[in-house]
């Protein structure tokens, strides 16, 4: 009898359970309630352990599928503060506790068994697309086994050398169990999404051949024809160039608007917020969430309370006037011209083609009078470079034509250091490893191809060696320099940092800060007195593959720069790293350790040699005992007048402050000219500097490159001057828009 009521009972609630899924759009495809995270279980004697801290305990999360007002998300954080841990956390990683706290209601809905059953397995109906760290930044995944740096400029192809098209498809398999192979052709929405992100140029290219800006693309076009029910994308703009971010951005609202797929972005500080972005998750430290709900309610975690660098004006702190500077500490505007030595790199008529395809050097220019061919460039000590262009145009190709990564750099008529690299009648060629020991190069692809497994200690002093694994050149000074560097950064490239100095009890709060940890935490620096621990030993043992994106950038930074070479080529050095860290290591570039940020209080009256550079910090000399540490140190100096820095990058605020002289590739088809100019100081305080560069409407110089062509400003002192120059070095324009 109890059993027939219990039937009846149940049938009673059958209606309600037939309600329920007719409703089911709008259950949450995320839910995640009081829940705390552990990478590995938490045992009784573990729980809470620093080798298995808590993560983003007691979140609370939850992403609708459906409702009358759209939540698009974005999680913002700066480097290291676990914005793709968080990301895993969304597709059911890392060990949940209690294990009912996070669930996925919509993905059980019998709408989704209808639509694809494969959707209901979490990590297939929430695809990540990350660009850097243990998911690689390449087409081939985080494995660039057989393959070799130089491999992306050869014209020859291999059977693994597949296609944008063989990608996009998934027709990656070198044994295919179907040998039939799909067609872009076949599917319309294969055509529209390449459409969409521009690929239509790209489709028969390898994507070995890929640029970075064009491999970011590429990847999020995958992930878009896989049809998730949610993307989450990790920093999708960082290293595309400002015409492929305006373009992308509204694709990815048109996409989230139609919820085709759910779009949930990872951003740092700095990053621009995309207008269509209504709520917000800003992460802080030691994997924790700081703010949770719609952006308009949290001004200040977005930083829109803190004004930007180069709208500072002269200020009246105390009694005193300050004047402006760049976040480095430099004038606004030079004094008087650098001095410049004799050339290191000349290049005459420079093309390169694949075949009938140009990629770079598609362009004619007038030189002396002369109609030429190709790139003319030139770059001599004590020039600052900074070389721009979107994606595709040859930046990349330019710079290993002067590494010699590049096969035509033997062919075509370059220069290095005075050698060719071929020898001539009379002349010696320079050698490969002479280059390389007069270069000191940091890139997205040296951090793909660079042995993670050595450690961070072995990192640095590979900038001695003649390939990476090779035993590096150690002396006495060499060994003193690394630990000063090692020393320098450790707040940032040791992860037992806080846990160390916490035990030690030596945090001082005073005048000894570190740059980016007293941003993030308000925190000093380790007594580094004698007798105390050598603070750079953390380095030996700790291998690259164990630190954050960010911190491996900054190693292979502090590797181009620690051997002070001729010429310091930075190709999108800093991509990755959060607003805190980039300022340090523009500071370190500048001055290296001899200047360090200190903040602005009451107290600034005290420090007539300081100077306001950035967001209420200043620049001011280093103290003593920073400089010494615990005697073994040695005082490392920043950019020296014999040295010659070219930076690539797409972001203005990572341009550094020292770069004076600029080029500005054309896309390889377009048929346009190079352009060139010339500031008159750090390029944040050139109002309209950056959109000149690009021939953006308010900036200096418009169009291809014309002679003479560009706008004129006031000039007056103090409001940045930026120069645009001919082909032949000469000046067009004297001043910048105001």
């Amino acid at each position: 009898m109890r059993r027939h009521v219990l039937l009846i009972s149940r049938n009673k609630r059958r209606p309600q359970l037939s309600r329920c899924y007719c409703t089911n759009s709008s259950k949450p495809i995320i839910s995640i309630n009081n829940a705390t995270f552990y990478r590995q279980h938490p045992t009784a004697t573990a729980q809470g352990n620093a080798s298995n801290p808590a993560i983003f305990p007691n979140l609370t999360f939850e992403l609708p599928s459906s409702s009358p007002n759209l939540q698009h998300w974005a999680v913002i954080g700066p480097s290291s503060a676990g914005k793709t841990t968080f990301f895993e956390i969304l597709r059911g990683q890392h060990l949940c506790f209690p294990p009912t706290a996070r669930s996925y209601p919509y993905l059980s809905s019998p709408h989704i068994e209808r639509k694809d059953h494969r959707l209901r397995v979490p990590s297939r109906a929430i695809q990540y697309v990350g660009f850097g760290g243990k998911y690689g930044g390449g087409l081939r995944g985080g494995s660039t086994a057989g393959a070799y740096l130089s491999a992306r400029y050869e014209s020859r192809r291999e059977d693994t050398d597949f296609s944008v098209s063989d990608y996009l498809t998934g027709n990656v398999e070198l044994n295919p169990s179907d040998p039939e192979k799909k067609s872009l052709g076949d599917n319309d929405t294969v055509r529209r999404v390449i459409g969409d992100l521009m690929l239509e140029a790209l489709v028969d290219m390898p994507v070995g051949n890929l640029s970075n800006g064009q491999t970011r693309r590429a990847k999020i076009a995958k992930a878009l024809l896989d049809k998730p029910e949610v993307l989450l994308l990790d920093e999708p703009f960082m290293g595309l160039d400002p015409p492929t971010v305006k373009m992308l951005s509204p694709l990815l609202h048109n996409l989230a608007e139609a919820q085709a797929p759910r779009i949930v972005l990872s951003l740092r500080p700095q990053d621009p917020l995309p207008e269509w972005i209504t709520h917000v998750v800003t992460l802080g430290p030691e994997l924790h969430v700081a703010y949770r709900g719609p952006k308009e309610k949290a001004p200040e975690a977005l930083g829109k309370k803190r004004p930007a660098a180069a709208k500072v004006r002269s200020t009246e702190v105390g009694k005193r006037s300050v004047k402006r500077y760049s976040r480095e500490g430099l004038p606004l505007e030079d004094e008087a011209p650098p001095s410049t030595g004799e050339p290191l790199i000349e290049m005459r008529d420079v093309v390169v083609r694949y075949g009938d395809k140009t990629v770079l050097g598609n362009w004619q220019e007038t030189i002396n009078g002369e109609t030429r061919q190709g790139l003319h460039w030139t770059v001599r000590r004590g020039e600052r470079w900074g070389i721009f262009g979107p994606n595709g145009s040859g930046k990349t190709t330019l710079l290993s034509l002067i590494s010699s990564d590049h096969p035509q750099s033997y062919s075509l008529p370059i220069t290095l250091f005075s050698h060719s690299r071929l020898p001539s009648p009379g002349k010696p060629g320079i050698s490969l490893f002479d280059l390389q020991s007069r270069i000191g190069h940091s890139s997205p692809e040296i951090h793909a191809f660079f042995p993670k497994h050595l450690s961070l200690r072995r990192t640095l002093e590979s900038a001695w060696s003649d390939t990476f694994l090779s035993p590096p050149k150690l002396t006495y000074e060499r060994d003193c320099i690394v630990d000063t560097h090692l020393r320098w950064f450790e707040p940032e490239l040791n992860p037992q940092y806080y846990q160390q100095a916490h035990s030690y009890r030596k945090l001082k709060h005073n005048a000894k800060y570190s740059a980016s940890r007293t941003l993030r935490h308000g925190k000093g620096i380790l007594d580094l007195s004698p007798g105390t621990t050598n603070p750079s030993d953390y380095a030996d043992s700790l291998p690259l593959s164990s630190l954050p994106f960010s911190a491996q950038r900054l190693a292979l930074f502090l590797r181009a720069l620690i051997k002070k070479p001729d010429l310091v080529i930075l190709d999108e050095a800093f991509s990755g790293m959060d607003e805190a860290l980039l300022a340090k290591c523009l500071l370190f570039l500048t001055w290296g350790t001899t200047r360090y940020f200190f903040s602005l209080d009451r107290r600034f009256k005290s420090y007539p040699n300081a100077q306001m550079a950035w967001h209420g910090f200043v620049v001011k000399n280093t103290p003593e005992v920073l400089l010494g540490g615990n005697g073994k140190g040695e005082v490392v100096r920043g950019l020296e007048g014999r040295q010659a820095l070219v930076c690539v990058s797409h972001v203005r605020g990572e341009v550094p402050g020292v770069v004076r002289d600029w080029l500005c590739l054309p896309s390889a088809e377009s048929g346009e000219v190079v352009r060139r100019g010339r500031f008159g100081g750090p390029l944040e305080g050139v109002e309209g500097g950056w959109e000149g560069i690009w021939g953006e409407k308010g900036g200096g110089e418009e169009g291809g490159g014309r002679r003479g062509r560009g706008r004129r400003g006031g000039g007056r002192r103090g409001e940045g001057v930026m120069r645009t120059l001919n082909s032949n070095g000469a000046d067009c324009i004297s001043k910048n828009i105001i």
